[in-house]
């Protein structure tokens, strides 16, 4: 039996988590205050949304999820809200006061004071880690299809539609052109209406463009995973219920296009003096930011 902990961070973190949760729980039919009038076993760990949910001995399911923030507006927004009975308090772990933008006060100075709190619940909530793993740089996150329920009804997308998708930059959670960069590896979570042989023929006909590049210096393995059970929505929401949904996490080059362009803008801040005080107090932060930018741009530009 697997377990998955999630650990949402700041304020885009804990409401797409707030979200995520509303979703998972409508998926398995858990209410707000985290009862399961369907489940008739109580206190067993055998259930498939035991995963992300552990069972109190009353038969409440509580997340598995930490949310974290530096201060308090959002997360105060799920103390709060509907789903509020169904976290575990000590769970929701806020600060005082935000970072400001600025990355290297939140890691160095503001985000060290809660960072012990925070380790502290995670160990709670890990009881072993067997399986060691290796580094990961900055998975890239694509999802379709992103249908708005207006256009639902004259949309047909087939298992190769929606696998292309995710190969473009409309679909992507970062502002970057894959077509730019180099893929080093890829992992397709499919759901609804799908079979292996749509799947190996999608990605065979991905393999042969010409604008999608992999590295030559690694194996380019897709890890393929298929949940039949159709997407679902959340009631009143704008995206549309759709027969087959996939979520792609790769490892791309083309994600240094977005440490450039965050460098960029600091350049143009650095050129006005602007928040000089701040950043003159982590100047090795800048110094481990252009290492890690250097290394995507030398991977990028590998075999071209």
């Amino acid at each position: 039996q697997r377990e998955c902990i999630s650990v949402h961070v700041g304020q885009a973190g804990a409401q797409i988590g707030n979200a995520c949760w509303e979703l998972y729980c409508l998926e398995h039919g858990i209410q707000p205050d985290g009862q399961m009038p369907s489940d008739k076993t109580i206190g067993r760990g055998d259930d498939s949304f035991n995963t992300f949910f552990s069972e109190t001995a009353s038969g409440k399911h509580v997340p598995r999820a930490i949310f974290v923030d530096l201060e308090p507006t959002v997360i105060d927004e799920v103390r709060t809200g509907t789903y509020r009975q169904l976290f575990h308090p000590e769970q929701l772990i806020t600060g005082k006061e935000d970072a400001a933008n600025n990355y290297a006060r939140g890691h160095y100075t503001i985000g060290k004071e809660i960072i012990d709190s925070v380790l502290d619940r995670i160990r709670k909530l890990f009881q072993t880690n067997l399986v060691p793993y290796p580094r990961i740089h900055f998975p890239l996150a694509t999802y379709a299809p992103v249908i708005s329920a207006e256009k639902a009804y004259h949309e047909q997308l087939s298992v190769a539609d929606i696998t292309n998708a995710c190969f473009e930059p409309s679909n992507q959670m970062v502002k970057c052109d894959p077509r730019h960069g180099k893929y080093m590896a890829c992992c397709l979570l499919y759901r609804g209406d799908v079979v292996p042989k749509d799947v190996n023929s999608a990605i065979a006909a991905i393999k042969t463009k010409r604008t999608i590049q992999f590295v030559d210096w690694c194996p380019t393995g897709f890890k393929v995973g298929i949940n039949y059970q159709p997407p679902t929505v959340v009631p009143g929401g704008d995206l549309a219920k759709v027969q087959r949904a996939v979520c792609m996490l790769s490892n791309t080059t083309a994600i240094a296009e977005a440490w450039a362009r965050l460098d960029h803008k600091f350049d143009l801040m650095y050129a006005k003096r602007a928040f000089v005080h701040c950043i003159l107090v982590f100047w090795g932060a800048l110094h481990s930011f252009s290492r890690k930018l250097q290394y995507f741009s030398q991977n990028s530009s590998l075999n071209l």
